[in-house]
C-alpha cells in the first residue's frame, strides 16, 4: 500500500499547476497514464486568454465567454477565470514560460474566435508545450512525487466519502492500492468516444468514467465541440491560431463563405458557428474532393507564417504534403473538446468528500454550450491554481480506511479476466466493438444531430456495451499489457459515450455545440438549465441543474 496526503491523477497542465500549489515538504503525488510531457496539453497550440491589454477587460472577457457559451455558462465561475486570468498569465511569466513577445517586451496577445480583443498569450503555436514544460520543471523542483504509466482502476469510497485509489502500474503489471487524504482527477478529455477527433489516444475519459461509477454527478455532457480545422483525413489539428494571424477560409468556387454565416467576425466566429458553416457548405455541394474546405494562409508570408505558426507550417508539410505558404490547407471539422465533465464547485469539489476535480474532466461551467479558443488553457492553470490551494487546505481531512470498498473493486477486477478458454480468433473483440461505438458517434451524435439519429446512437451503444460486458481478458501479471489497457479504456469509452448520446436526445433544442435540426432554435423557457446526470441502477438518471446568471441576461447571440 502506498500512502499520500495529497493525490493527482493526471499529468498534464492542470495536475502540474495544482501540484505547485504545494508548499515545500508536503506529501503530494502525480499519477500519470504517460509521462506528464506526454500528456495531451502539449498539444496546445493557440494560447491563454487573459485581459491584459491596454483596450481589453475582465468585464468585456466576462461577456464574451458567457456570449460564446450560448448563456448556458455559470457566470460565477466565469468572473473567476476571467478576474483571475490576468494573475495566472504573470505568475507562469515568473516561472520562465518564453510567451511571445511585442516590440516593447510585453506578452504578445493574437485575437482567437468569439473574443472582442486580441487576447490569447501565446508561444508561438506550441503555447501548451512550453508552459506544460515549465510547469513539469517546477514539479520536479519541487519534489512532487510522480508515478508515471500508472493508470487509475477505480475510486475506493466508503460511506460516500473518498477513501483511496485502486491503480495499475503498467510496467510490473500489478495492481496498488493508494491512500491518500484527499485526491484531484485531472485526466483531461474524452474525445476519443469519436472516430474523428484530434484528440491523443489517451484521451479515453478516464477519471470522468470512473468518478461516474463511484457516484459522482456528471454534468452537460451532451456539449461536445467540433474544432473547425482539421487536416483532412487524419484529423491533426490546425490551430485557431492560423486564423487568429489572418488565414481565411474557402469554399470550391473560392469564396470566403464565412461572409454568408458570421459577417462581422468571419473566420474568427466562435468555433460551433465556423464547424456548422463548413459542413453546411458541403453539405450544399460547396466542399472541395470527398468533403473539405481550404484554410489559406498565402497571403500571410512566408516569413510570418514560420514565424508565428511554426508547428502548422511543419503539420501541413509532413501529414498532408501541402506547403501552406505556397498552396491552402485541405481542412475539416472533428471533434476537439468536450464541455461536459464532472460536477464541481468553484473549489473544485465534486459531491463525493475528498474527491476534486479540474479542468477538461470537470464541469465547472465556465464553458457553457461552447467553448471560446484560448479559454480552455486559461482553464486549466487558473482551476488548476484553485485546486492545488484547496487541496492543501483539505490535506488534513480524516480519510476511512478502504475495507468493503477495495474487496468490490478487487472482485470486479479479476472478473475482467477469463477463467476458462481463452478468447479465440474469430470471437468479438475490443477493437471491433470500439470501432462501432466511434462510427456511431462520429455519424449519429456530429455536428449536425437529429432526434431519430440520436435514439439510434443510444440504443446502438446499449447493445456494445452488452457485448462489452462478455468481453474477458486472459489472466496473468504481465508488464505493458496493452490488451488489458485497451479493455479498461473501452469500457469508460461506452460509459461516456452511452451518456454524451442520452442526454443529447434529451435536449430538444439547439444551443451553442449542441445542434438538433428538428429543434433548430434555442429554448431558454424549457432549456436554459445543466443537465446533470448520475449513474442508476437501470443506466443514466437526468435531471435540470440550475444555471447561475449573475450581470448578463441571455439574448440572441450572433456574429
Amino acid at each position: 500500500m502506498i500512502v499520500h496526503d495529497m493525490v493527482i491523477v493526471g499529468g498534464g497542465l492542470t495536475g502540474l499547476m495544482a501540484a505547485v500549489q504545494a508548499p515545500p515538504g508536503a506529501d503530494v503525488a502525480i499519477i500519470s497514464k504517460v509521462y506528464p510531457t506526454r500528456s495531451h496539453s502539449g498539444a496546445a497550440q493557440g494560447g491563454f486568454n487573459a485581459a491584459i491589454g491596454e483596450d481589453d477587460s475582465v468585464e468585456d472577457h466576462l461577456f464574451d465567454t458567457v456570449k460564446g457559451g450560448d448563456y448556458l455558462g455559470d457566470q460565477d465561475a466565469i468572473e473567476v477565470l476571467c478576474s483571475e486570468g490576468p494573475d495566472v498569465i504573470r505568475q507562469l511569466e515568473q516561472m520562465g514560460v518564453p510567451w511571445s513577445r511585442t516590440p516593447d517586451g510585453r506578452p504578445a496577445q493574437r485575437a482567437l474566435g468569439g473574443a472582442g480583443f486580441p487576447r490569447a498569450c501565446y508561444a508561438a503555436d506550441i503555447s501548451g508545450h512550453v508552459v506544460l514544460h515549465t510547469l513539469y520543471e517546477r514539479a520536479l523542483a519541487a519534489g512532487v512525487r510522480i508515478y508515471p504509466e500508472w493508470r487509475l482502476v477505480e475510486l475506493l469510497v466508503e460511506d460516500g466519502a473518498l477513501a483511496g485509489l485502486l491503480v495499475y502500474d503498467l510496467a510490473t503489471g500489478r495492481l496498488e492500492v493508494v491512500r491518500c487524504r484527499v485526491a484531484l482527477l485531472a485526466t483531461g478529455g474524452y474525445g476519443r468516444i469519436f472516430r474523428k477527433t484530434t484528440n491523443a489516444h489517451a484521451n479515453t475519459g478516464d477519471g470522468t468514467a470512473i468518478a461516474y461509477r463511484a457516484g459522482a454527478v456528471l454534468s452537460d455532457m451532451e456539449f461536445v465541440q467540433f474544432h473547425p480545422t482539421t487536416l483532412y483525413g487524419t484529423n491533426i489539428l490546425i490551430s485557431e491560431a492560423a486564423r487568429g494571424e489572418g488565414g481565411y477560409l474557402f469554399n470550391a468556387d473560392g469564396e470566403r463563405f464565412m461572409a454568408r454565416y458570421a459577417p462581422q467576425k468571419m473566420e474568427l466566429a466562435p468555433r460551433d458557428v465556423v464547424s456548422r458553416s463548413i459542413f453546411q457548405e458541403i453539405k450544399e455541394g460547396r466542399g472541395l474532393g470527398d468533403g473539405y474546405v481550404n484554410l489559406d494562409l498565402t497571403h500571410l508570408g512566408a516569413d510570418k507564417i514560420t514565424r508565428q505558426l511554426p508547428q502548422v507550417n511543419e503539420l501541413a508539410l509532413l501529414y498532408a504534403a501541402v506547403d501552406p505558404t505556397q498552396t491552402p490547407i485541405p481542412i475539416e471539422p472533428a471533434q476537439h473538446y468536450s464541455m461536459g465533465g464532472i460536477r464541481v464547485n468553484l473549489d473544485c469539489e465534486t459531491n463525493i468528500p475528498g474527491l476534486l476535480a479540474a479542468g477538461e474532466t470537470a464541469n465547472v461551467s465556465v464553458h457553457g454550450a461552447n467553448r471560446l479558443g484560448g479559454n480552455s488553457l486559461l482553464e486549466t492553470v487558473v482551476f488548476g491554481r484553485r485546486a492545488g490551494k484547496h487541496l492543501v487546505k483539505a490535506a488534513d481531512r480524516p480519510s476511512p480506511p478502504p475495507r468493503s470498498s477495495l474487496e468490490l473493486a478487487l472482485a470486479r477486477w479479476q472478473a475482467i479476466f477469463c477463467t476458462g478458454k481463452p478468447p479465440q480468433p474469430g470471437d468479438d473483440s475490443t477493437s471491433a466493438i470500439r470501432d462501432a461505438m466511434s462510427r456511431t458517434m462520429t455519424d449519429k451524435v456530429g455536428v449536425f444531430r437529429t432526434g431519430e439519429e440520436l435514439r439510434e446512437a443510444v440504443e446502438e451503444i446499449a447493445a456494445l456495451r452488452r457485448r462489452y460486458r462478455a468481453l474477458r481478458v486472459p489472466p496473468g501479471e504481465h508488464p505493458f499489457n496493452y490488451e488489458l489497457i485497451e479493455h479498461l479504456e473501452l469500457g469508460c469509452l461506452l460509459e461516456l459515450s452511452e451518456v454524451t448520446a442520452g442526454a443529447a436526445y434529451r435536449r430538444t433544442e439547439s444551443r451553442g455545440a449542441h445542434y438538433r435540426m428538428d429543434y433548430p432554435r434555442r429554448d431558454d423557457a424549457n432549456w436554459l438549465h445543466h443537465t446533470l446526470v448520475r449513474r442508476g441502477g437501470d443506466g443514466p438518471v437526468y435531471e435540470a441543474g440550475p444555471v447561475s446568471i449573475t450581470r448578463f441576461q441571455p439574448q440572441k447571440r450572433g456574429y
